[in-house]
């Protein structure tokens, strides 16, 4: 980690604001990275106090320097690999809690600044803080701060400095004798219990408007109403949102501009053969990338996480899996496993990663099947989208309605067939917050930078593998062969084997291809039930492999492919016994 230096790392609990102060220290010099060895991600950025640059480092959200979870091990290499200063950020509203982290980085000798925030929360809370007698406890600077309000901001730089200044002379909060001695994890909690008692006072505050709308969330009455609103909402900003950018941004610069640019080029320039129809030609790379990359999956994508992130951020994702944890345990997992299946609309990658933080491998496993089997991406959720919506509006809720209890049943059976127990629901709920406008967009673009960079290059190897495909005549062959599963048995034209050969690539390139045939609604609703429970791609595959092993990962992804072709079918010939 030496290359990182000079540096400064950003910490704190989770939950306490780094992100807006990450934000509003670095501007727009930012990028985002995977730690070495893990999959945990963290943001560094470039940071100048003075007219010194440094590197600003957005350590993972950690309670303890003594790891219990992989994201607690790497904030506790970030601190071993030295660092020229600290920021660490405190919640003012829960600062006990917060006191045992900021002890144990005094541990270090590093020179540290503290930032007491979210005071607006703790004034709320009846809550308030002795800033100045806080500093003499801790022996370094404490500054207040209301990060989503930029208050404190320019106060903190000038500390910040001035400990920098300091380090080189041995100064910061190396051991000076106004700290008292902390050896062991007890004497952490005694001792910021202790400085909690004597630095804050609490009053008997009327709770605000805010603060009763959060609570409220998390009862059935008016918790479910309220849950089942923000849901439809957020749910209206995908559909109607990518829909809207589909249809009139989009498909017109996709259909009108870029790709008769294309075809104008290629024909130009290359005779009548093989090479020209796979660059131009019905699968054509310049054709199919842009109507099914930019065109079909991008704008709902974009939408999915315009709604997701504003949603984590406000702090209600914690509440609907507080308010649904009866429901869950009576599928056999706990709330909190709500998050991570949510997640999973998102992409089933970093779903699967963040179903770490369940409480058993029983759960991991019963979660993950969940997700892989019921749970489609937002990218093919955005191709399910198009390719019903197009038939009939009450195809697209028949469709939802079907992945719910898809996703009730295998819930059910993966709880009873995987071993284990299932322990009671542990979630820290954040304070219900309005977002900061700058850290919303710098997640939400680092979210689409993510998925661009991750996903682009699968779909656009699914792309090429359908134009070589179609043009050397394989994919007729294919055709013929599996004539009795695709055409006999699920109902569908010969050509849409093409979206169960591509659907291994990418899971929305299962869905994609069936937007050019001409199917029945039927047909249509059918190669939509068999895209949502099939195969799940290669990404998925691998990381189910690395998590758990090869025997899970095979046993996942066949069962998903014999499932999606056998109640596939079932549908078709059930459906056509009543027409």
């Amino acid at each position: 980690m030496n290359g990182y230096n000079p540096r400064i790392l950003l910490m704190g609990n989770p939950n306490v604001g780094k992100s807006v102060f990450f934000t509003e220290l670095t501007g727009i010099h930012a990028v985002s990275s995977n730690y070495a060895g893990t999959t945990v991600n963290y943001m560094e950025g470039r940071f100048k106090p003075g007219n010194k640059e440094y590197t600003l480092v957005d350590v993972p959200g950690t309670y303890s320097l003594v790891p219990a979870s992989e994201a607690e091990t790497v904030a506790a290499s970030f601190m071993e690999g030295g660092a020229d200063a600290i920021i660490c950020v405190l919640d003012a509203s829960n600062l006990e809690r917060n006191l045992q982290l900021a002890l144990e980085i005094r541990r270090y000798g590093i020179p540290v600044v503290y930032a007491l925030n979210l005071l607006d929360v703790a004034t709320r809370h009846g809550i308030s803080v002795n800033a100045k007698l806080l500093a003499q406890e801790l022996g370094a600077p404490v500054v207040e701060t209301v990060a989503v309000k930029r208050q404190g901001f320019d106060k903190l730089a000038l500390r910040l400095e001035d400990v920098l200044g300091l380090a080189g002379s041995g100064g910061g909060c190396g051991g000076c004798a106004s700290c008292p001695s902390v050896s062991g994890n007890a004497d952490i909690w005694a001792t910021a219990k202790d400085i909690t008692r004597r630095v804050s006072t609490k009053t008997d505050a009327e709770p605000s408007l805010i603060d009763k709308l959060g609570s409220s969330m998390m009862r059935p009455m008016p918790g479910i109403p309220i849950a089942m609103v923000v849901i439809a909402l957020a749910i209206g900003i995908v559909v109607g949102g990518g829909r809207f950018l589909r249809a009139f941004f989009l498909l017109p610069l996709v259909n009108n501009i870029i790709v008769p640019f294309f075809r104008n080029l290629f024909t130009s320039l290359l005779p009548e053969g093989m090479f020209r129809n796979i660059m131009i030609g019905e699968f054509g790379i310049f054709v199919i990338s842009f109507e099914w990359i930019l065109a079909l999956i991008f704008p709902y994508v974009l939408m999915f996480y315009v709604a997701f992130t504003l949603l984590e951020d406000t702090g209600f994702l914690p509440r609907i899996s507080v308010l649904f944890d009866n429901v869950m345990r009576r599928l056999g997992v706990q709330g909190g496993s709500l998050i991570h299946m949510l997640m999973g609309y998102g992409c089933a990658v970093p779903a699967i990663i963040g179903s770490r933080a369940a409480t058993s491998r029983k759960e991991r496993i019963v979660i993950t099947t969940a997700i892989c089997f019921a749970v489609p991406c937002i990218s093919q959720s955005g191709a399910l989208i198009s390719l019903l919506a197009g038939y009939a509006w009450w195809m697209l809720p028949l469709m939802f309605v079907f992945a719910m209890l898809l996703f009730i049943t295998v819930t059910l059976i993966a709880g009873r067939i995987v071993q284990g127990s299932v322990e009671p629901l542990m979630l820290e709920v954040p304070n219900l917050l309005m977002p900061n406008a700058k850290a919303y967009g710098r997640k939400l673009a680092t979210r689409m930078s993510h998925f661009l960079k991750d996903a682009e290059v699968p779909m656009m190897i699914a792309i090429v593998f359908a134009a070589l495909l179609s043009e050397s005549g394989v994919l007729g062959v294919i055709a013929f062969y599996a004539q009795p599963v695709v055409s006999g048995w699920l109902g569908l034209p010969a050509d849409a084997v093409v979206a169960l050969i591509l659907g291994i690539v990418r899971r929305e390139m299962s869905v994609a291809p069936l937007l050019a045939l001409d199917l029945t609604p039927l047909q249509a609703f059918v190669g939509g039930a068999v895209s949502l429970m099939y195969l799940p791609c290669l990404s998925v595959f691998a990381i189910l492999a690395k998590e758990f092993n090869a025997r899970i990962a095979l046993v996942i992804g066949l069962s998903t492919i014999a499932t999606a072709i056998f109640v596939g079918g079932l549908i078709n010939h059930g459906v056509r016994i009543f027409l």
